[in-house]
């Protein structure tokens, strides 16, 4: 395959299983000239899988901005360059953005090699309504900024798709409960590996699963979104109210727990004075 000189190739690698990889991937990592990768490392047990040979170095999150000027001097002398990230396709949620704007400010090509997106595969296997959605990757790390970001979108009709890491799985999921109430979630894990899972539950049900369960790999999360009618407090505030009451719990506890749910402590305590006068 010839290459066009003074062209950055976004190169997309498989997520789990080394054969997602496509045909053309394969022809521009064989044919460019150096190739960037997250980790060395990792790219080069792909490589060598693949039995190709080519110079690379390392471009990740730490070191994105002064790697990418490299890459435009790399450019400017006539070198084809491919970027690739440990797994996907560059640039969504892993590094690739900084260099393919300074190539195209710089007047070069940016071509992208399509191919797998995680989360485009645990869609695929949903059965959600897929007419819109919205991609929000990863959230912040500490609860408080988490839950601001999250909060966000809590009145989106659409479904939210969330990456997350195994270690930050369960603190997620609690500011998700929080923030958005026990919506039904899909959420996937080792995609296209040996081990893949994929469950469709209640976040409070997830919440179960993994605390008995450790979590492994890095997760796909799929939040349905408000549904059309509702006010974003009183999505199943009633369904919950019963529960706790039918538990036998006191006024004072149950609100407390409606409100750990993400309730409002006015709506909670209605809700549950109304389930008492029936």
């Amino acid at each position: 395959m010839e290459m066009n000189k003074g062209t950055l190739y976004i190169v997309a690698t498989p997520i789990g299983n080394y054969e997602d990889i496509t045909l053309r991937a394969l022809n521009v990592l064989k044919s460019v000239d150096y190739i960037a990768c997250e980790d060395t490392r990792h790219t080069g047990v792909l490589l060598k899988h693949y039995e190709i040979k080519k110079p690379l170095f390392a471009y990740h999150k730490f070191n994105e901005t002064d790697k990418s000027s490299y890459i435009i001097e790399l450019l400017d002398e006539g070198k084809s360059i491919a970027i690739v990230s440990d797994a996907g396709s560059p640039g969504i949620s892993d590094p690739g953005v900084i260099a393919a704007r300074a190539a195209k400010e710089a007047g070069y090509t940016v071509t992208a090699i399509p191919g797998a997106t995680a989360f485009v595969t645990s869609l695929m296997a949903s059965g959600l309504d897929l007419s819109h959605f919205a991609f929000i990757g990863f959230a912040p790390q500490k609860d408080a900024k988490r839950k601001k970001f999250m909060e966000i979108y809590k009145s989106y009709t659409m479904p939210l798709i969330y990456y997350e890491a195994p270690h930050r799985l369960i603190a997620f999921l609690n500011t998700a409960l929080e923030v958005y109430g026990d919506r039904m979630i899909f959420i996937s894990r080792e995609l296209t590996k040996v081990f893949e899972e994929n469950l469709y539950m209640r976040i409070s049900e997830a919440i179960a699963h993994f605390t008995e369960n450790e979590p492994r790999g890095e997760f796909v999360i799929t939040i349905t979104g408000l549904e059309d009618g509702d006010d974003g407090e009183t999505i199943d505030i009633n369904e919950a109210a019963r529960a706790l009451i039918d538990e036998g719990l006191s006024m004072k506890d149950a609100t407390n727990k409606l409100k750990e749910l993400g309730f409002k402590k006015n709506d909670a305590y209605k809700a549950l004075l109304e389930i008492k006068e029936e």
